[in-house]
């Protein structure tokens, strides 16, 4: 395996580090986001035998209580409570993306992985789009400051290499980087006999872009009456897999079965790749008005979006001011998920929400050239509520 160690330096004052249940790793950068993942779950024995799947529904429904994150192994609070405890260690840390300054610029690096949504690739055989998902995660975190992505370095590891396989995960991550604009400099390949499930394999991303200092979104000047302007997502994205593993288990359903009501299959619905929101969102930002950008990914609207808040300021999501995909609404149903657990755990539909002044919002949804949602306002107070 090789290796490669970055000396310290005193303006490295902080890091970005993502929990993924059995490891960590801690990169020297000046920001910190947590996404919540776990690669160890219980899982749930059903025996299918004699029982039609509408029967196995009904003995669920009425004998199992809904299902939380917590259920499914992913503590949220807890990842929350490490957040804390870091940032006493490394002041400054809290952001989508690390600041470091370099001449009229800083450059904003950001780093992720893909989560559970791996175990879905391994049970259906899809390899060739999760590397757009590894890509979209760092990159759609880096752009929240106004950021343009200028280079991504991958981390393959697996316990024996198939060279076949390997490729097709790669093509994913140049796909990735197409649509982000963005250079593939380099990456890792770790073979690590025993290490991991035979067909299995791990991924880490770090993606790091550039932005005038004067230019920088960073939320400070938000005030009561801005709009909240949501994108859509593709589906699940690349949080929330624990629980949709959970669910599925539960449902007496596979993946090969089509999503109740719909004509694409459940493995369709859930692999669906990441949005790359890149192009979208820096052309919005280059016609001005923008003020704080959230990237709606582990902990959903509940957590995300008072990230780019200053103190005193809440979020007002008006409800039904968009389409929720069919695919939340039957995972919602089938793990009988109460409505804030779901707000919390999954983007619902909307993968970025954009903080924008009034005539910047008008311009946005009168455009037309892409879809957006005026999804709510900033309030006075703090968090979200529902309305």
């Amino acid at each position: 395996m090789n290796t490669t160690t970055v000396g310290a330096s005193p303006e490295l004052s902080g890091f970005t580090h993502k929990s993924s249940g059995q490891k960590r790793d801690t990169f020297s950068l000046s920001a910190r986001t947590h996404e919540f993942c776990c690669l160890s779950e219980r899982q749930t024995s059903l025996s299918l035998k004699n029982y039609s799947k509408s029967k196995i529904m009904r003995v669920i429904s009425s004998n199992q209580e809904g299902l939380t994150y917590k259920d499914a192994g992913v503590d949220i609070d807890a990842g929350s409570e490490l957040v804390r405890r870091i940032a006493k260690m490394a002041p400054g840390i809290g952001g989508f993306g690390g600041l470091f300054p370099l001449g009229d610029s800083y450059l904003v690096a950001g780093t992720d992985g893909v989560g559970t949504k791996l175990k879905l690739a391994f049970e259906t055989g899809i390899h060739d789009t999760i590397g757009i998902d590894l890509v979209a995660m760092s990159v759609n975190d880096i752009i929240t400051s106004g950021a343009k992505p200028l280079f991504f370095l991958d981390y393959y590891a697996t316990s024996h290499l198939d060279v076949d396989l390997a490729e097709k995960v790669i093509k994913g991550i140049v796909d990735g980087c197409q649509q982000s604009d963005c250079a593939l400099l380099g990456g890792e390949t770790a073979e690590m006999p025993d290490f991991y499930a035979d067909g299995e394999y791990d991924l880490s991303g770090f993606a790091v872009g550039i932005v005038k200092k004067g230019s920088v979104i960073n939320g400070k000047n938000i005030s009561v009456g801005d709009v909240l302007i949501g994108l859509p997502s593709s589906g699940v994205h690349s949080n929330g897999f624990s629980l949709v593993r959970r669910v599925l288990a539960r449902s007496g359903l596979s993946l090969k079965d089509k999503l109740p009501g719909e004509s694409v299959t459940l493995a369709e619905a859930l692999m669906a790749p990441t949005v790359i929101y890149v192009k979208q969102v820096l052309d919005i930002i280059s016609k001005g008005g923008i003020k704080g950008i959230a990237h709606i990914t582990g902990g959903g609207f509940t957590d995300n979006i008072p990230r780019v808040f200053p103190e005193g300021l809440g979020a007002l999501v008006y409800d039904n001011s968009w389409p929720v995909p069919p695919v939340f609404k039957w995972i919602q149903k089938a793990g009988g998920i109460e409505d804030g657990e779901m707000k919390r755990a999954f983007n619902m539909g909307i993968g970025m929400v954009l903080v924008a002044t009034k005539e910047a919002a008008k311009r946005i949804l009168n455009e037309g050239h892409e879809t957006a949602y005026r999804i709510g306002e900033v309030i006075s107070g703090d968090g979200v509520s529902y309305q």
